[in-house]
C-alpha cells in the first residue's frame, strides 16, 4: 500500500519540537500541503479538541512527533507526567484520525521501548521481551501503548496505521538544559562553556561505558518520510545509524569538535542508563532506506549551526 504525497493534507503534530521541525524542513520539498497547529490553539490532551480540529483540517496523514519528552533526570523525577501526557495525546491523535477518515497515519515512538537488557542488536520482535529500564519506563510504556494502538486499529479497523522508533537523535532543535537534556547536547554545552571559561575538567554522567548510537534528526525525517510513502504494516519499524560509540569516546569526540582538551571527571553518582542500545535497522534497509550521516560529520554541523545561532553565547 504506496501512498502518493502529491496534493495531500499532512499534519505534523508536534511541528515546533526537534523531530518535528525537521519533518516541516524535509516535507517543504514534496509536493504536499503541510499542515501545523501551536499549542495554544490545540490542546492534544483534550479529545474532545482534538477530534473537532481533525474533523475541520481534513487531513489526508499525520505525524506523531507529539511528545513530552526528556532525558534521565527529567523521565526518572516526573514518571507521572510522562506517562499521562503522553498516553493522551497518542490515544487521543490515532483514534480521531481514524475518526475522521485519515488515510496515512506514522506514530513515532522510542528506543526505550525495548528491555533494558535486550539483545543486540535490537531487533523489532525483540519489544516485550523483558524488563524496562527504570529511569525512564513509564515513557517507554507510553510510547509501547502508542505502536499497539497503532497495531490494534490496523487490526481491527484496517487502518493504515504505521509505528517507527528512533535511536538517540541530535541536530536542530535540540534541549541544552543541563537539567534535563540527552547526554550529546549536554556534552557539547558542557565543552563549549568549559573553553569559554578555559575550565581544567569537564564532568560527565557516570562511567563512560555504556555503548549508545546516535542519528541525525534530518537523517530521522528523510527516512519517516520514506515510510509515509512506501510502507505498510504493523511492524514498528527501527531507524539508526548502525554505528554505536562509548560515552567516553563520544566526549572525547565532542572535545575534538568544539576544539578544547580537558580532563573528564567522572560523575559516579549519576546512573548509566542501559549499558548498551544498537538498533538493527536491517527491516529500513532492506525495504530501501539506508542514507545515516557518520557522526564525526553531522556532530560538527550541529555545534556550528547551534553556535552560529546565537543561543551558546549567552
Amino acid at each position: 500500500m504506496s501512498f502518493d504525497l502529491d496534493g495531500k493534507r499532512i499534519w505534523v503534530a508536534g511541528h515546533r519540537g526537534m523531530v518535528g521541525a525537521a519533518l516541516v524542513r524535509r516535507l517543504a520539498s514534496e509536493p504536499c500541503e503541510i499542515v501545523t497547529v501551536s499549542h495554544g490553539d490545540l490542546d492534544l490532551t483534550s479529545q474532545a479538541d482534538v477530534t473537532d480540529w481533525m474533523g475541520e483540517a481534513e487531513l489526508d496523514g499525520v505525524i506523531l512527533a507529539a511528545a513530552r519528552v526528556g532525558g534521565i533526570q527529567a523521565n526518572d523525577t516526573r514518571p507521572a507526567e510522562f506517562l499521562r501526557d503522553n498516553l493522551m495525546i497518542e490515544a487521543n491523535v490515532i483514534h480521531a484520525a481514524w475518526r475522521t477518515g485519515v488515510e496515512k497515519l506514522l506514530f513515532l515512538g522510542s528506543s526505550c521501548i525495548y528491555p533494558k537488557m535486550a539483545p543486540q542488536p535490537i531487533r523489532e520482535d525483540h519489544l516485550l521481551t523483558g524488563p524496562l529500564e527504570p529511569t525512564n519506563e513509564w515513557y517507554a510504556i507510553a510510547k509501547i501503548a502508542g505502536i499497539k494502538m497503532c497495531q490494534a486499529y490496523r487490526k481491527q479497523y484496517g487502518a493504515d496505521f504505521i509505528s517507527a522508533q528512533p535511536t538517540n537523535l541530535y541536530g536542530p532543535g535540540d534541549n541544552y538544559d543541563l537539567q534535563d537534556s540527552h547526554v550529546l547536547p549536554a556534552l557539547l554545552r558542557k565543552f563549549h562553556e568549559a573553553k569559554a571559561a578555559g575550565a581544567a575538567s569537564v564532568t560527565v554522567w557516570g562511567s563512560g561505558t555504556p555503548l549508545r548510537e546516535f542519528l541525525h534528526v534530518d537523517d530521522l525525517a528523510d527516512a519517516l518520510v520514506f515510510l509515509m510513502r512506501n510502507y505498510s504494516g504493523d511492524v514498528p519499524v527501527n531507524i539508526g545509524s548502525g554505528s554505536e560509540i562509548t560515552i567516553r569516546a563520544l566526549a572525547e569526540l565532542v572535545a575534538e569538535t568544539v576544539g578544547y582538551k580537558a580532563e573528564l571527571a567522572w560523575d559516579a553518582t549519576k546512573p548509566d542508563g542501559t549499558p548498551r542500545k544498537l538498533m538493527d535497522s536491517s527491516f529500513l534497509h532492506d525495504l530501501g532506506w539506508n542514507r545515516a550521516r557518520p557522526l564525526r560529520q553531522g556532530l560538527a554541523q550541529t555545534y556550528a549551526d547551534w553556535a552560529a545561532s546565537g543561543y551558546a553565547a549567552r
